[in-house]
């Protein structure tokens, strides 16, 4: 929580703002460090939810899918042991409060929250297809082992195929930067860092404006 987004972070935000319908932020990160780097909040999905954010730990509001924010609350940990020490947040309830986050083999997870981010992500999208306009899917550091957002980045090239609209995908990974061939030749992959690619496409957008 503690983290300073790197400049890659305002380097894309400068892109996405000169673009005629902006952009929108598809991320597994749980951290907030788009909200952090100026993003607006509803252009945002955090397709895992925020450690900013807290539930109920016994899952007593399902049906509501109370969802609260974490600030100002503090958890101290200890860095020999790597548990907590002191009081831990609680719920309304009484119980304790668990961060609002998709955790491996989790069904208690509230998703209502993230729910209502891919609402207008889904909304945001179709107006862009019609509207006939050009996406280019910017995908970083997203890996195979949680392949959430790659799946996604890969998806709105088919979201896109009954449209006059184009989709290309950057995908910037220095490993895993590999893109399948059956989305055709259109596409590009960089196996580098996140802030050396952006840093290098932001150079290449102001050559092209000379």
């Amino acid at each position: 929580r503690k983290t300073i987004p790197h400049q890659g972070f305002q380097i894309l935000k400068n892109i996405s703002e000169k673009k005629p319908f902006g952009g929108f932020v598809f991320t597994s990160n749980v951290d907030g460090q788009f909200q952090k780097a100026g993003f607006s909040d509803d252009r945002i999905v955090e397709c895992h939810g925020s450690i900013h954010y807290l539930q109920c730990l016994q899952n007593r509001y399902t049906d509501a899918d109370y969802i609260w924010s974490a600030e100002g609350v503090e958890v101290n940990i200890d860095d020999t042991t790597f548990r907590a020490t002191g009081s831990l947040p609680q719920c309304i309830c009484g119980g304790l409060a668990r961060p609002n986050i998709l955790m491996f083999g989790d069904s208690d997870w509230m998703v209502l929250r993230v729910h209502k981010q891919r609402q207008r992500y889904v909304e945001w999208f179709q107006n862009v297809i019609k509207n006939n306009g050009k996406l280019v899917v910017i995908e970083l550091g997203a890996g195979t082992e949680v392949p959430s957002v790659r799946l996604e980045s890969e998806g709105m090239w088919y979201k896109r195929t009954r449209s006059q609209s184009t989709v290309h995908l950057i995908r910037i990974n220095p490993r895993e930067s590999e893109i399948p061939t059956h989305l055709g030749p259109d596409h590009v992959s960089l196996d580098t860092t996140a802030l050396e690619a952006l840093t290098k496409i932001e150079e290449a957008l102001l050559h092209l404006k000379t």
